[in-house]
């Protein structure tokens, strides 16, 4: 048969019902698996209530953080919350820089994209294994649940019924920001989170989370939240520390 003739043949009725049987079967087993999901979390500060309260309210929550504050962690929490709950939210969409880190690169990495792409969003894969464990979150992933999608293959789509979490927005650019910020499509959530004091953009002038932060607070649909209080550092104490001494070589510089 030719590529034409086949473009044009008409689905019989058998093949119809079974690409709805298919699909039909494929979401009664999401919907099983998700139902399997415990997801028990509990915020430690106030700041990490305000972070949750503003993702349930919110279309757009905008968060900047210090390291180990939890933002990724409650993030993860609550989108695995609201796929469960079913049937608005069907995706986890998860988004992050792939900016490298000053003097090292990824391009000499092997494999496919998927593989290259793996290790740099393990800031999520990593939290929600500790939500879900290791082989619900890879079934999630099988089952087309949760979704990795590079900045670029985000370009030109509407992304519907999911929750969009963003990482590492200080490294993305103005006009990158924008393009995820506009992809955001009916019955969506979207989480945009990241530290503004650790940009590796190389240009820091194009950073992009400080200036929605200041440019969206206040407006209708967008919560804007900081975990910049050292309490919010839940991960391990030490990082308190850690902050304080480059606080203070910042500030005798």
């Amino acid at each position: 048969m030719s590529r034409k003739s086949r473009r044009n043949k008409r689905l019989s009725e058998a093949e119809i019902q079974e690409v709805e049987e298919f699909v039909w079967s494929r979401n009664v087993e999401e919907d099983k698996f998700l139902q399997t999901m415990s997801i028990n979390t509990k915020c430690k500060t106030a700041n990490q209530k305000i972070l949750v309260n503003s993702i349930k309210q919110n279309m757009i929550t905008i968060c900047n953080g210090f390291p180990g504050s939890g933002k990724t962690f409650l993030s993860c929490s609550e989108a695995l919350k609201l796929i469960k709950s079913r049937p608005k939210y069907k995706r986890i969409v998860l988004i992050k820089s792939i900016t490298a880190l000053k003097g090292e690169e990824i391009g000499h990495l092997p494999g496919d994209l998927k593989e290259k792409m793996a290790p740099i969003m393990e800031s999520f894969t990593d939290n929600i294994r500790k939500l879900i464990g290791r082989s619900r979150m890879e079934k999630l992933i099988e089952l087309g649940v949760i979704e990795i999608v590079p900045i670029a293959f985000a370009r030109g789509r509407s992304i519907d019924n999911s929750i969009i979490l963003i990482d590492e927005a200080q490294n993305i650019s103005m006009d990158n920001i924008r393009t995820l910020m506009t992809r955001i499509g009916d019955n969506s959530k979207m989480v945009i989170m990241g530290d503004v004091r650790q940009k590796d953009i190389k240009n820091k002038k194009d950073s992009s989370l400080e200036i929605v932060l200041e440019k969206f607070k206040g407006v209708e649909g967008f919560g804007c939240v900081e975990l910049r209080d050292p309490e919010d550092v839940v991960r391990n104490p030490i990082i308190k520390v850690v902050e304080q001494v480059f606080d203070d070589m910042e500030s005798n510089k």
